[in-house]
């Protein structure tokens, strides 16, 4: 089976893939042969520099994916300096807090914008070359407030629901033009988004007791499925929200 999961000679775009969720699945989708190409607003240099590592090649593309302008350009980037366009991982994301009586237009509108809507337009663009090439496989990233409502993060909780959405919406669609579009929704996972809660041992600890496997997910944890979602192994995968969250949703 182990040929099913090999990535070799794909290209894969991960949006975000500077730091956190977003370079530890570009670095397992890399290992499994993978050449990236990351776009977002910071410059990726580690996550380059880990990728050539492993002998794959890099694009990085800069882009702030709050704005729908740079996006046609991204996915031309990314086929123009890599050959192709086989995989896209819909990654970036913001997440503003607080209590939903005070939530402001600015926290909302700036993380749908990028968590929603970003991601849709991106699809779209990347969808548009996989369905004419007959082949293609699209990773939206979840949350578990795709399934639960969360406290004091409104627009992320609509947003993440909407991935949920939209990913199912999506592989109605396409699944009939060779295309897989499907989700991981991760637990609670050590990255800068969740600093906050780390830090506040109360919050930490009634977060831990409540996840079966007792620690905070590692960035490193999506691999598996990030590798399953990209490779022949899931083509008869479709409109999955996968959750890699140490047993939380089971508790």
């Amino acid at each position: 089976m182990t040929h099913s999961f090999n990535l070799q000679g794909k290209v894969a775009l991960v949006t975000g893939a500077n730091t956190g969720l977003g370079q530890g699945i570009a670095l397992a989708l890399a290992e499994a042969g993978a050449d990236i190409a990351a776009a977002g607003i910071s410059a990726p240099t580690e996550t380059e520099q880990k990728v050539r590592a492993l002998g794959r090649r890099f694009v990085a593309i800069e882009a702030d994916l709050s704005s729908l302008e740079p996006i046609d350009r991204v996915v031309r980037g990314t086929i123009d300096g890599l050959g192709g366009l086989d995989i896209l991982v819909n990654n970036a994301g913001l997440i503003r807090r607080a209590d939903a009586v005070d939530f402001t237009e600015k926290d909302w509108d700036d993380v749908m914008n990028v968590n929603i809507k970003g991601a849709f337009f991106m699809a779209q663009a990347a969808g548009r070359h996989m369905i004419a090439n007959g082949y293609g496989k699209i990773i939206n990233i979840a949350s578990m407030l795709s399934f639960q409502g969360g406290i004091r993060v409104p627009s992320y909780t609509a947003s993440k629901s909407g991935i949920a959405g939209i990913t199912r919406l999506l592989a109605n669609e396409w699944a009939s033009k060779g295309i897989n579009i499907n989700a991981i929704a991760p637990g609670y996972m050590a990255t800068d988004n969740t600093a906050m809660l780390r830090a506040d041992e109360k919050r930490s600890s009634e977060i831990l007791g409540r996840i079966p496997a007792g620690r905070w997910g590692d960035p490193s944890d999506l691999g598996g499925a990030a590798v399953f979602l990209a490779s022949r192994a899931s083509d008869y995968v479709n409109g999955a929200v996968i959750p890699v969250d140490g047993g939380w949703l089971a508790r």
